[in-house]
């Protein structure tokens, strides 16, 4: 007797011990989910624990299996992986919410107005500000200092034109920075008119200008990085691509994450000073969940829109006038040939032709022996013909579509009918590489990820112009353009094994939407809201 209820006892307790479930803390059910792994797979539901994915599968069958702290109905909306912004300014996009914002303005008039009424609010000691484009204007020529000498002639002006790449400044802040007419300077310039400054000054002088700029305190700065923090979130990004940061505030971005107040992950390109080369590439990169250092941005020119694009050939709107490289070429050959003898990537910033060729010759001839380096050309612009057969996994094109729907007006002219075919080209680059990495490059462009699926695949603006878009066998499609600002984005990083799709083990990044990207209407797409953002299935943004 005694050994019957020996056994029944064990009976009750292996029966008990088999239909305990296991704990998990996160169920999504009901929902129209995206793996975007290999096989580009659907699902209805997926756990999550410990910040990572747990399983994917059928609601019924999860919650069969596990027990969770808290069950999400996503009602059938559409879930993707958290998207990545492979080439921002996560930094700068913060700063600037601290500064004028001068984006969108629509004439010179406009940006002094904007400027005086920042003033009366903040009474600044330095004015700094960015975001005009003279593109946009009805006058589509630099602006000139005059106005603002007159209306600021004791507080130093210095506004910053969209894309980075050329700055408005007054005589006080000429004579802050001690420029004159004999300013000597190498990569860009310091224009004149009649022997006399205009107050533009493009790509490399600029930096005397931002020596003299006040020095921000660690406060303001963090300040920044959380106000871009918030922004990203709205809009879905889990991850951004910052394409230029100091030390001072890698390691500020660092201690906020540790604080748990930053929790956006960032893939930060180290600005290319001697000071963070010396300091990083003898060092192994370093890599927390919510940070990654391990590539280096350098400008290899500069931008299209001031002209500033190094090409092969003369502008087709400005005779005898080919833009420039910033550096010397033997510079830039001396810091790729020093980053490949280190663990980091190199990431460098080429527009026209003639960068493009110096980038893509110099990354394949140190690349030869066939390492995994992942190396980047960012914006890759413009590209030769003949140069497009360089680009591969290894040499990695990290294109903005939104660049091409932004200077669509003003590319041919500046370019002519021949060369603008190899302008912009994101099919070819694609068809090249096997993958693209996409971005915004905001805050030059929007912050915005729908306005990038949508100008990818449409290759139009939000008022539908072109009506036949803009170089249309260059678009790509949804499901190419979804992985490109996921897991294409990812691999660019070094960072597919934890991050970019829906699959057990990796981080629980996702976003809830209240369209389906894949199947609406393309021109509903840049309506596009974002309900829900989750980064380590935590939810850090909820649309209202």
């Amino acid at each position: 007797m005694r050994k019957i209820l020996e056994l029944l006892f064990c009976s009750i307790i292996l029966v008990s011990c088999g239909s305990q479930k296991e704990e998990a803390d996160l169920l999504i059910f009901n929902a129209n989910v995206y793996t975007v792994d290999d096989e580009f797979g659907k699902a209805e539901a997926f756990a999550i624990k410990d910040g990572k994915f747990l399983e994917i599968g059928p609601s019924s069958a999860l919650k069969d299996k596990y027990e969770f702290t808290e069950e999400l109905d996503a009602q059938g909306k559409p879930v993707y992986p958290g998207l990545i912004d492979a080439h921002a300014h996560f930094y700068g996009l913060g700063m600037q919410q601290q500064r004028v914002d001068l984006t969108g303005t629509k004439s010179f008039e406009e940006v002094v107005a904007k400027i005086v009424e920042f003033q009366e609010k903040n009474k600044t000691d330095f004015i700094v500000g960015r975001g005009w484009d003279q593109n946009d204007w009805q006058v589509k020529e630099f602006p000139v200092k005059d106005t603002l000498d007159e209306l600021f002639p004791d507080t130093p002006v210095a506004v910053t034109r969209i894309d980075g790449h050329a700055m408005l400044v007054n005589q006080a802040a000429l004579d802050k920075a001690n420029i004159t007419t004999e300013t000597t300077f190498d990569g860009g310039d310091i224009e004149q008119k009649n022997g006399k400054l205009t107050g533009i000054l493009v790509d490399n002088p600029m930096m005397l200008i931002e020596k003299i700029t006040e020095d921000v305190d660690q406060e303001v700065q963090a300040k920044a990085l959380l106000a871009a923090q918030e922004i990203c979130f709205g809009y879905g990004l889990t991850t951004v691509d910052d394409a230029g940061l100091d030390k001072a505030v890698i390691e500020l971005i660092d201690s906020l994450n540790n604080t748990g107040d930053l929790k956006i992950r960032l893939y930060a390109m180290l600005s290319n000073s001697k000071e963070n080369l010396d300091y990083y590439l003898d060092k192994e990169p370093y890599k927390t969940d919510r940070l990654n250092v391990r590539s280096v941005k350098f400008y290899g020119d500069g931008a299209l829109g001031s002209r500033g694009a190094a090409l092969k050939e003369e502008y087709s709107d400005r005779p005898n006038h080919f833009g420039a490289l910033l550096s010397p070429v033997s510079e830039f050959k001396e810091t790729a040939a020093r980053i490949a003898k280190s663990k980091f990537q190199m990431n460098t910033h080429a527009i026209g032709d003639s960068a493009n060729y110096l980038v893509l010759k110099t990354y394949d001839s140190l690349l030869a022996n066939g390492d995994e380096r992942r190396w980047r050309v960012e914006h890759s612009q413009v590209i030769d013909s003949a140069d497009f057969k360089y680009f591969s996994k290894n040499i990695i094109p990290s294109i903005q579509p939104t660049h091409a729907t932004s200077d669509m007006y003003w590319a041919e002219e500046r370019l002519g009918e021949k060369r603008v075919k190899g302008a912009y080209a994101y099919k070819k680059l694609l068809d090249q590489a096997g993958i693209v990495a996409l971005g915004t490059d905001f805050p030059v462009e929007q912050v915005n990820p729908f306005l990038t699926f949508y100008a990818s695949v449409d290759r139009q603006d939000t008022d539908n112009y072109p009506e036949d878009g803009f170089m249309k066998d260059q678009a790509l499609t949804r499901e190419e353009t979804l992985k490109g600002m996921t897991i294409w984005a990812a691999y660019s990083n070094f960072e597919e094994e934890e991050k970019g799709s829906i699959e057990v083990g990796k981080f629980a990044d996702f976003v809830i939407l209240d369209r389906d990207l894949m199947e609406v209407a393309i021109d509903s797409v840049p309506d596009t809201k974002v309900i829900s953002t989750f980064v380590n299935g935590e939810k850090v943004f909820s649309g209202k």
